[in-house]
């Protein structure tokens, strides 16, 4: 069994990481990369942050107007180190990828674009010594691991592609940093929710379609069994730990490949209960789907983030009443509801 410990670290080498000014975020029009996109933007006020999409999925509105963008399909290294030459990047967001039910479907998809792809730009980074952020998943454990404070350094055996990707990626990364020295750096995200943008294929989906459901006035069919507790996030805890991590001091930095991030966790009766607190009238029954089950099986109920807290300050500002509260606001205002 794969048990990520502590004695590789000792071989790491020392990197000073250069402070983000010419960022390429792959993945741009993802649930994640839009709203990176943009917050990176308003932070980067002297340089450059630029949309990398694919053909089909090109950014729009303020996300097209607000920067440069360009195709980058991370299985194409040429047209990469063009982007890289072109903007001058030094940091690349690496968020290409299928998610884990989508993933289940096309294995081999999935492999080509999570371990293909980022060969490619681990190869460009050691080129033209950018830094890099793969993020990690809680897909990356899986059914021997340790379910509840699940530790930073344990068993990683999952029984999904998108898991084997996930474990992979976090091992391809520390290998370029202690081989080549590579600022490569990541977080293992929980369940991400978004007011947004509508998710992609995640085993954790239900907990922002609920949402939506509840907003709408629909009875909300859920795919997940009742007692399945997982880690979530509200997506700018997400994307305040996307950039804290890639600015945080690397001298403290004891692992990287990737820290445990958590912020609250709940099973769908939990999250059912946050939202009737607003909306008495919303109702949900569920409809079993035993793939997602399968996959939920699998994952944590909660992670022990101590890591990340103690290397990088990291500290989540929302919890499932305050999100339950942002995201039926911001809901309504969009559907036109009254709150």
């Amino acid at each position: 069994m794969y048990i990520r410990g502590t004695k590789s670290r000792l071989t790491y080498k020392k990197y000073i990481s250069s402070i983000m000014k010419n960022v390429l975020v792959i993945g741009s029009t993802g649930q994640i990369g839009s709203e990176l996109t943009m917050t990176l933007r308003k932070q980067i006020t002297n340089g450059n942050v630029v949309a990398g999409y694919i053909p089909g999925a090109e950014p729009k509105g303020e996300l097209l107007e607000s920067g440069p963008a360009a195709i980058a399909n991370v299985c194409d290294a040429k047209q990469l180190a063009e982007i890289v030459d072109k903007y001058e990047i030094d940091t690349i967001y690496n968020l290409a990828a299928l998610l884990s039910a989508v993933a289940e479907s096309k294995p081999l998809l999935a492999w080509d674009i999570q371990m293909n792809g980022l060969i490619n730009i681990l190869e460009i980074a050691r080129e033209k010594k950018c830094a890099v952020f793969t993020p990690s998943s809680i897909g990356s454990f899986g059914p021997n691991t340790p379910r509840d404070n699940t530790p930073q350094d344990t068993i990683q055996r999952p029984k999904t592609m998108y898991g084997v990707t996930k474990v992979a990626t976090e091992l391809l990364s520390d290998y370029y940093f202690t081989k080549y020295g590579v600022d490569t750096r990541a977080v293992r995200f929980p369940g991400l929710i978004s007011n947004v943008t509508l998710p992609g294929g995640g085993t954790t989906d239900y907990a922002v379609e609920i949402y939506y459901a509840a907003v709408k006035g629909e009875d909300f069919a859920c795919p997940i069994q009742a007692g399945t507790f997982m880690d979530m996030m509200y997506m700018p805890d997400a994307l305040k730990a996307a950039i804290d991590i890639m600015n945080a001091d690397p001298s403290r930095l004891i692992h990287r490949n990737a820290f445990n991030v958590a912020s609250m966790s709940f099973d769908p009766e939990i999250i059912k209960a946050a939202i009737q607190k607003y909306i008495p009238d919303f109702k949900m029954h569920y409809e079993f789907d035993p793939v997602r089950q399968a996959i939920a099986d699998s994952w944590p109920n909660k992670m022990d983030d101590s890591c990340a807290r103690n290397e990088w300050d990291w500290k989540p500002s929302y919890d499932l009443d305050s999100m339950t509260v942002d995201m039926i606001e911001t809901l309504c205002k969009r559907f036109g509801k009254a709150e």
